[in-house]
């Protein structure tokens, strides 16, 4: 097979994503993220060539989308799907520069993550499940906050990673790593129902754990739709997203153990830094506490 001309930016771009798709083993839900990071960069460059981009340009390419609105989170993603293009050139094409080496983006706010409430975490799962869908909502939505999945991972399993005797999922997470993570009484019983309703609706040859009314495997998006919709329904105010209860099953389990280590692992988490923001919302915990019991907490007004 012949590589793709240097100057076909789409070709090059395509021959990335499938080296990332086959060879790296990146989710889907990762790829498509890539895909939408590098065509901005090909829009940005328009016919530049991309063996002729400098890092000027790059630099420019970021102070136009930060002027544009796009957070200092936004752009180090970006540029960093960029800079491992750029990497991916030089070793198959013989690229001699990536111009994204070095490059800075303004820093941005760091914004801590939404938990619900325990208390509006058991709103959300009292709900009639008294139809299939409502069901499998229940398990899914259970499972979310008993084991503090990521979305694309709750999509992705099949029965045989729910272990009932020994309360536990397995759990495929991000670069292919497995962890094995505890699962509570609540969400093993809304998963046994879930599975006799499922049986019903399954297209044959689907494996998925949770399917949709079609049998196949549900999409994350229709996760997304359903949570919302349930949240609204027992309203819950603001716009829950799946995050929203791995988020609470952390914030939830530190308040409760302290035990920042094992809040990681189960989150799977490479670095105690990113875990380590749960500790805010510690905090945030702790000091309404503090500010309704304190004789001399509040602020005068």
């Amino acid at each position: 097979m012949n590589s793709p001309d240097p100057d076909e930016k789409p070709a090059l771009v395509s021959a990335y994503l499938a080296h990332l798709t086959h060879e790296r083993r990146l989710s889907p839900l990762t790829g498509k993220s890539y895909a939408r990071d590098l065509a901005v960069l090909l829009q940005l460059s328009e016919a530049v060539p991309l063996n002729q981009l400098r890092a000027h340009d790059i630099r420019h390419f970021v102070a136009k989308l930060h002027g544009g609105g796009l957070s200092g989170r936004s752009l180090a993603r970006m540029l960093s799907a960029w800079r491992g293009f750029y990497r991916y050139l030089s070793r198959h094409h013989g690229y001699s520069d990536n111009p994204c080496n070095g490059m800075r983006v303004p820093k941005s706010p760091k914004n801590l993550p939404h938990a619900l409430s325990p208390d509006e975490t058991a709103r959300l799962m009292a709900f009639d499940h008294d139809d299939p869908l409502s069901v499998r909502d229940r398990a899914m939505f259970e499972l979310f906050y008993s084991s503090g999945l990521r979305l694309a991972e709750l999509t992705q399993l099949r029965p045989e990673d729910i272990h009932f005797a020994e309360g536990t999922v397995r759990v495929q997470g991000k670069g292919g790593k497995t962890r094995v993570v505890p699962v509570g009484s609540y969400a093993l019983q809304a998963l046994q129902a879930w599975l006799t309703q499922r049986a019903g609706m399954l297209k044959p040859g689907e494996t998925a754990l949770f399917v949709s009314l079609r049998g196949c495997q549900i999409s994350p998006r229709a996760v997304e739709y359903r949570l919302d919709a349930w949240a609204a329904r027992q309203n819950l105010g603001n716009q829950v997203h799946p995050h929203a209860l791995r988020h609470s099953f952390a914030s939830h389990v530190l308040q409760s153990s302290g035990d920042l280590r094992a809040v990681q692992e189960m989150l799977g988490h490479a670095s105690i830094s990113t875990t380590q923001v749960y500790t805010h919302l510690d905090f945030q915990h702790l000091a309404k506490i503090y500010d309704s019991a304190h004789p001399r907490a509040k602020r005068k007004k």
